[in-house]
């Protein structure tokens, strides 16, 4: 073998390798690769997924936020209607005629006189509870087995209707407000129970 031909065999056995390495390194790169793109894919879908995920919790959260807010406005207008009708209430009551106001007046004092010893408090304009009517109430209340025996405060107190009776430091007050108040808290009651239950 001459020089030449020992050369030509080196290189093409040089060539030979060469492209045996450059083939298995097209062939790891081709793997590399293939597994990239899948990684890559499984990643695209992972992050397409916390995309909607993340999307879906933020819908669900601006509606639930909505529905809260709808909720808080729907109570602010019950409870300003409510205010209003029960201040029409108030109103009504005061400006009831004399004889209804006087009848009123007569039940609820009978109802709330647990002695009938007590003192009749009523408020510095008041001028349709008088000693006449607390006389009717006591004849009333000697019909029910109590003493009968209610009379007129010589103090008043600052209420807009009704009366408070007086039996030492025990007093019971039958004021229009604390009447149209627990009024409105039963009312409440009720209508909540109607919507929770």
């Amino acid at each position: 073998m001459q020089a030449e031909q020992v050369i030509e065999k080196i290189l093409s056995d040089a060539r030979a390798e060469a492209a045996k390495i450059a083939k298995e390194a097209a062939d790891k790169a081709g793997a590399e690769r293939a597994t990239l793109d899948a990684q890559l894919a499984d990643y695209r879908k992972q992050t397409e997924s916390l995309v909607a995920k993340a999307a879906e919790d933020e819908k669900s959260h601006i509606l639930a936020q909505a529905r809260m807010e709808a909720a808080k406005a729907y109570l602010a207008e019950k409870a300003s209607i409510l205010d209003e009708v029960f201040a029409r209430a108030k109103q009504r009551l005061a400006e009831l005629p004399d004889n209804e106001y006087r009848e009123l007046m007569a039940r609820l004092m009978a109802e709330a006189a647990e002695t009938g010893d007590e003192e009749v408090v009523i408020g510095a304009n008041e001028h349709r509870i008088d000693q006449n009517l607390i006389n009717d109430v006591n004849g009333r209340l000697a019909g029910q087995s109590k003493k009968g025996n209610l009379r007129l405060a010589s103090d008043r107190h600052h209420l807009a209707g009704g009366f408070v009776l007086r039996r030492g430091k025990i007093k019971t007050n039958v004021s229009l407000g604390p009447l149209v108040d627990q009024a409105r808290t039963a009312l409440e009651i009720e209508l909540a129970k109607e919507l929770f239950a």
